[in-house]
């Protein structure tokens, strides 16, 4: 692990000759304000059904709150490893906790499928499925809540996936180097 100021040791490689960046935030403070805002809002959002599902049994399940929040607290390390396990080969770990970022780097190649599946994997099995359990079996607030707040902290990998969505064509590459994303036919 490394802090991300020290931008020397983040992984670089040669950059393909047709290379693109991704159009996306330059400054890691304008990143990080846009993840921040975008988590807290994505938040927002799923308490209101976690409230309305909930409210019966919210008042009876304070440790499963209190366990809920804290290993939702504690999941950006287990988040990026879940990262990690889809590159094939070498990523490093960094975070920048001042700015509230923990990420995975490596520089393979990636299909654009394969690079959304890597930023989505995490939020799915954290979020997605969790808080789908509370929706089908709302006595599970703790569970609820631990996938609110596992979605939320995914919004960085929701801003990847839609810049791939919308910048990569069909059968284009992707890779990182540094702080950034490029692709490239």
């Amino acid at each position: 692990q490394a802090n991300i100021m020290e931008r020397n040791s983040l992984p670089y490689k040669e950059h393909n000759p047709n290379a693109i960046p991704f159009k996306e935030p330059k400054d890691m403070k304008k990143y990080s304000l846009i993840a921040n805002l975008g988590c807290v809002l994505i938040m927002i959002v799923l308490v209101i059904p976690f409230l309305l599902m909930g409210i019966k049994y919210i008042p009876n399940s304070k440790i499963q709150m209190v366990a809920g929040g804290i290993c939702g607290g504690l999941s950006m390390f287990p988040h990026e490893l879940l990262h990690a396990v889809c590159f094939k080969k070498d990523v490093y770990m960094y975070n920048d906790l001042i700015h509230g970022l923990m990420f995975v780097v490596g520089t393979e190649d990636m299909s654009k499928a394969r690079f959304i599946f890597m930023c989505l994997c995490p939020n799915l099995i954290l979020g997605i499925i969790p808080y789908i359990l509370f929706l089908i079996f709302p006595q599970f607030v703790g569970v609820g809540l631990f996938g609110i707040i596992c979605i939320g902290t995914g919004f960085g990998d929701y801003l990847n996936i839609y810049n791939s969505i919308r910048q990569m064509p069909k059968n284009s590459k992707t890779y990182l180097c540094g702080m950034h994303s490029y692709w490239y036919m």
